[in-house]
């Protein structure tokens, strides 16, 4: 199960990335100004980075003896 870590976690930084890109599409589709784009933006992507980061940290933490 090791090996597949870092596969795993480079898959699952594309597909953030590629929602990231997505969510701000659908937010400035529907925007009239940057601050209607960007605040949603902000709002909705702060926590899925923020448990991508923690879950990443979780994984790539060393064992405990």
């Amino acid at each position: 199960m090791k090996s597949l870590k870092w596969p795993a976690l480079i898959v699952g930084f594309v597909l953030l990335m590629i929602g990231t890109v997505m969510v701000f599409v659908a937010f400035d589709r529907s925007s009239h100004s940057a601050s209607d784009t960007i605040r949603p933006f902000v709002i909705t992507m702060t926590p899925v980075w923020a448990v991508a980061i923690a879950g990443a940290m979780v994984l790539l933490r060393r064992p405990k003896p």
